[in-house]
């Protein structure tokens, strides 16, 4: 039988392996986000967690249709500054963002669905109001319901090392359709990508696998 003396002495060292486990996890696997807005609704639902996996992104390896998490490529959201005021309850954020339960919120991130990789002629609207991709209408089925495509028009070849992203909930989501003054024309860099979506793990009731889509058909 183990003293108790033994394990005190083991409780240290099993708590450094978890975290060095979950940093792992963290850095190279999966990577656990809270949605704080409607903008990918009804794919993803406010105060949803999703797991976001990383693996295929360590080759930049990006379709049409992915749902993805990036960091704010270019001013896209606001300065963020923690106004709590509790020390405490800093420190317990800090912690649990250095293991990966939380998002680092000075990084600023956000979700948006993949519609045009590098080199991709993207187009709004045609005559029956849909987004173009290549020469070819897209299909989509995941649009909030009573949503058009988009409320504006573009019209956009998608650099090298970028992305053209858009929100679900089009009529909620100031997307690349709204940034296209800024550095990167309102594109996302692939290095600014965390990785896809798959799927929602909390809240219960909405837990669900979010499978990737071909756009274009």
């Amino acid at each position: 039988m183990r003293r108790r003396g033994s394990l005190l002495r083991e409780f240290p060292i099993l708590v450094i392996v978890a975290l060095l486990v979950s940093l792992f996890i963290k850095t190279f696997l999966v990577q656990f986000f809270y949605i704080p807005s409607g903008s990918m609704e009804n794919t993803l639902q406010v105060h949803d967690r999703v797991a976001v996996n990383k693996l295929p992104f360590t080759s930049k390896h990006i379709s049409r249709g992915d749902v993805v998490v990036f960091r704010d490529p270019a001013g896209w959201l606001p300065y963020y500054e923690d106004n709590s005021g509790n020390k405490i309850v800093t420190e317990v954020k800090n912690v649990l963002v250095a293991v990966g339960v939380l998002p680092n919120p000075t990084k600023q991130y956000l979700v948006k669905r993949v519609i045009g990789i590098a080199g991709d002629h993207v187009v709004c609207c045609t005559k029956e109001g849909l987004v173009q991709v290549n020469g070819v209408a897209i299909t989509e089925p995941y649009i909030f319901k009573g949503n058009v495509p988009s409320d504006m028009d573009f019209d956009i070849t998608v650099a090298k090392g970028k992305l053209w992203v858009m929100g679900d909930h089009r009529g909620a989501s100031a997307d690349s359709r709204y940034h296209q003054e800024d550095i990167n024309k309102g594109m996302v860099p692939l290095s600014r990508v965390t990785g896809r979506v798959f799927a929602v793990i909390w809240p219960f009731k909405n837990l669900a696998y979010i499978p990737q889509i071909d756009v274009v058909k």
